[in-house]
């Protein structure tokens, strides 16, 4: 086959393009595209000051979850628009965990970590050449400088990173210093799960915790330091909770999976991961009222675009003003 060209041209965005001579293609001339992979940015740490509390985000990177899972009940034809699936009807997630710097240092949440099976990491398409491992740093933190790890509850893409594998194939507590919380029933329900809940909790993500004497189990909605509290939402998973962080008379809400992402602000738009979608539709009723009225600054864990931003309401449409 013979070329216009030895070397291929520099198309549009990136893409490569080459030519097949007319001779070679019975008098046609045939153009070649191949689109330029582009590798996605990663997500850096971003500062937002709460009065006399610094909450940083910091990420473990991306992964993707099947669209129709995330949107429940919603036709596609709706979410399509606000999270476009890729080839195999999966939509784009950010791991954004929070790291608060106040009277003490505190992480919430942790990701995936990297103890993933090959077979998990094809299903969920992880993309983490930038992770916790590269966040914290970039943040001015080391693990061994935190001292609490809070979880809003213990699946996989939220706990994961609570562990990690040692060079001898064991497991360890990830963060050296710091004491693990988890609500007492979410810890229960991971440690015997069913067939329904069996894919989002492994036990090596949060057992090693027990077994290293670096667990504290809490039952109801308590402070954790001063500022933070925790508050159960139920829905997601019986025992699912978010952060609250207050300081200076102004209020920051660590959402989690009660609001994944910017998309998921109409009340019916409920994960079908979600255990109890009917407790979940009755608790963002009343939330969004309230975060709306009191400008709560939600910060979303998943959202692959917005880390932050104030839920507004104009001429009964409800959307979120971005702040990072």
């Amino acid at each position: 086959m013979r070329l216009i060209d030895d070397e291929p041209r520099v198309g549009a965005e990136g893409a490569s393009v080459a030519f097949i001579h007319p001779s070679s293609a019975q008098g046609v001339l045939v153009e070649l595209k191949q689109v330029a992979v582009t590798k996605p940015a990663a997500e850096l740490p971003k500062t937002i000051r709460l009065g006399g509390i610094d909450i940083v985000t910091v990420s473990d990177g991306f992964f993707y979850l099947d669209g129709g899972a995330m949107f429940g009940v919603v036709p596609k034809t709706f979410w399509e628009k606000k999270a476009p699936p890729d080839e195999r009807n999966r939509i784009r997630m950010a791991m954004r965990c929070i790291l608060l710097r106040g009277a003490r240092t505190m992480l919430i949440d942790a990701g995936s970590g990297d103890k993933m099976t090959p077979k998990q990491a094809e299903i969920y398409r992880f993309e983490r050449d930038f992770n916790l491992q590269h966040s914290l740093p970039a943040a001015g933190m080391s693990p061994d400088a935190i001292d609490i790890v809070l979880a809003t509850h213990l699946h996989f893409d939220h706990a994961g990173g609570f562990t990690e594998r040692t060079s001898d194939g064991s497991v360890k507590p990830r963060f050296p210093r710091a004491q693990y919380i988890v609500r007492r029933g979410e810890f229960e329900d991971a440690m015997t799960p069913n067939e329904r809940t069996k894919g989002s909790y492994f036990l090596e993500n949060y057992k090693p915790l027990a077994d290293h004497n670096v667990l504290q189990l809490v039952d109801d909605d308590v402070s954790i330091m001063p500022g933070v509290r925790v508050r159960r939402t139920g829905g997601h998973t019986m025992h699912h909770q978010i952060v609250i962080i207050e300081s200076a008379g102004k209020t920051a809400v660590f959402a989690a999976d009660l609001l994944p992402t910017a998309a998921h602000l109409p009340e019916v738009w409920v994960m079908g991961y979600d255990l109890f979608p009917i407790d979940t539709l009755n608790f963002k009723r009343t939330f969004l009222r309230e975060a709306i009225e009191r400008e709560y600054l939600i910060v979303f864990e998943h959202d692959p675009d917005i880390a932050a931003g104030y839920i507004r309401e104009k001429n009964g449409k409800r959307y979120v003003e971005k702040v990072a």
